[in-house]
């Protein structure tokens, strides 16, 4: 038998739950837009990105596209410069993010402390942050300049002899590093800084009166609860360390030679100046892939 229109009283019932939803529901509803957004603007270009991997697309040679399955990634292994450029980019986010962590978190206990006038210390702490990486690898190229630099000026006035320091690779990666630790460890300070703010004062003022001195309350108060704080950060330095282009790129192209070279800026060159398509997203696919596997890793210890 046919039926017929629902009872007003189920229409009622059915409006309600949407309109005053339950917590599954009201996640579902809420995490659906976050979802597809997700898709449009990550899911799909990853999957674009590996598709066009597995054809030899060259814009140069003027040959169609053709398919040759997982060819580019076994290129990929036996490049010797693929595996210089990996390690240089992994050498970087090794001592790099270890550096701006310990330099943010000075910065950050500095500006908790009870100044009068904070805004300014705080203020100083977002320039670095909100300068452009790129105008900040022209600033550092300009400071490490071997003739009219500031940094061996100063050397010089102190009686010690100028570096020529991009004709060196050892030199020009020490500059790079520290050109990479001032623009990041402000990054790392705003986050330390947020989770010093939680901090109840009642613990130190507790701590106090117990007669625990101010290195004590530091690693027994401080530090474990700006666990969460510290985590995040490294997670986003990590990741974007490992995606290193514009201050090598700017401060020394690469050189000398590929020495300082990463794996983004030899992605950029097979794609944007050999125009090899296939070849820069095979690597293109094995630098997201390493990055998601720190991203795995760091999220195993935030969970534990």
């Amino acid at each position: 038998m046919p039926q017929g229109p629902a009872p007003d009283g189920l229409r009622d019932r059915a409006w309600s739950r949407w309109l005053d939803p339950d917590d599954r529901t009201l996640a579902v509803l809420l995490l659906t837009p976050a979802a597809l957004l997700l898709a449009v603007i990550i899911a799909y270009p990853v999957a674009r990105l590996f598709y066009t991997s597995l054809f030899s697309l060259s814009l140069t040679s003027g040959l169609p596209a053709r398919f040759v399955g997982l060819e580019n990634y076994t290129l990929v292994m036996e490049d010797p410069v693929f595996w210089e450029t990996t390690w240089n980019t992994l050498l970087i986010t090794l001592i790099t993010v270890p550096g701006a962590l310990l330099t943010g978190l000075a910065l950050a206990l500095l500006a908790n402390l009870p100044f009068r006038m904070k805004w300014p210390v705080r203020l100083a702490l977002l320039v670095p942050w909100a300068l452009p990486l790129a105008f900040a690898g022209l600033i550092f190229a300009w400071f490490f300049h071997s003739e009219y630099g500031i940094v061996n000026d100063v050397l010089r006035r102190l009686g010690i002899q100028g570096v020529i320091w991009f004709n060196s690779p050892n030199w020009a990666f020490a500059a790079i590093c520290l050109t990479i630790i001032w623009k990041t460890s402000s990054f790392m300070a705003l986050l330390i800084l947020a989770g010093l703010q939680t901090i109840p004062r009642s613990l130190y003022e507790a701590a106090d009166v117990d007669g625990a001195g101010r290195l004590r309350q530091f690693f027994e108060i401080t530090l474990p609860l700006l666990k969460p704080s510290i985590v995040v950060a490294l997670i986003f330095r990590t990741i974007t360390s490992l995606q290193t282009f514009d201050i090598p790129y700017t401060m020394t192209g690469g050189g000398p030679g590929t020495s300082t070279s990463t794996l983004a800026m030899y992605i950029h060159q097979n794609t944007v100046s050999f125009l090899d398509l296939g070849y820069g997203s095979a690597l293109a696919v094995v630098m997201f892939a390493i990055s998601m596997a720190v991203s795995v890793v760091y999220l195993r210890v935030i969970r534990s």
